[in-house]
């Protein structure tokens, strides 16, 4: 979107996309040697299985996001549905508004469960080891409080934009319980595990903030019908900044 087009044509991989290929090799590198330094853990086979799920999804969202935000550029508008939106509408045979509708389901759907539920799994597994059994002033350095903002705000987009808000409560409800149930037996968070549940806490919070912000939005409420409304960021700037572009 910054960049000009001229240095990614539209039918080559955009600098996004080559940000999102690090990102499918250095995360996982990186979750495997988060999990090694839990004291909890799970069987290995399952470790490994959780690693090639995450790889699977995040290349297949790779994909479909980079299809799909390229459409942008035909006048693709991420605020309506697949069938809704006018370049869909003029295709022919219409039974290619067949195809992309599977591109849209492998990208939102499937690529971010198979993405996001091992990536939150070993979050969680991880979180489970981050206890000590003598309470103590848990002191976090510079370093961690600067990364703590970009944790969150990563953390919020991830949620909204990847729309796993359910799996992102469930999982923070079951964090929650853990620490209550750690405190009954006199164990305390260590700074790990701190830094890590109130990411948690101030990314629901910023989430809060975004639907309120959005909560009268007729357009967005018909994209995202339901009990649940919180809308994509994606689809916000198709509909209220794309003419910034």
């Amino acid at each position: 979107i910054i960049l000009p087009l001229e240095w990614f044509p539209l039918n080559k991989p955009s600098a996004g996309d080559y940000f999102h290929m690090a990102y499918n090799v250095i995360t996982p590198f990186l979750l495997l040697k988060l999990i090694e330094r839990s004291p909890k853990t799970l069987p290995r086979s399952m470790v490994y299985v959780s690693i090639i799920m995450f790889v699977m999804g995040a290349s297949i969202h790779l994909v479909g996001d980079s299809v799909n935000h390229r459409l942008i550029f035909s006048g693709y508008q991420h605020h309506l549905s697949v069938r809704e939106n006018p370049i869909i509408k003029n295709l022919k045979p219409e039974t290619l508004i067949d195809s992309f509708e599977l591109l849209y389901y492998y990208d939102e759907y499937l690529g971010h469960s198979m993405w996001y539920i091992p990536f939150f799994l070993i979050l969680f597994i991880y979180f489970t080891g981050c206890t000590f059994h003598i309470p103590y002033w848990a002191r976090v350095s510079l370093p961690v409080l600067l990364m703590k903002p970009i944790a969150q705000l990563l953390n919020e987009y991830l949620v909204t934009e990847g729309q796993i808000f359910i799996l992102y409560i469930f999982t923070f409800f079951a964090m929650m319980a853990l620490v209550m149930h750690q405190k009954r037996k006199g164990l305390v968070l260590d700074s790990n595990g701190l830094f890590l549940f109130y990411s948690f806490i101030i990314t629901l919070v910023l989430i809060a903030v975004w639907v309120v912000w959005l909560w009268n939005d007729k357009i967005l409420r018909k994209k995202y019908p339901g009990v649940i409304y919180i809308p994509e960021p994606w689809a916000f700037y198709t509909l209220h900044m794309n003419n910034l572009h």
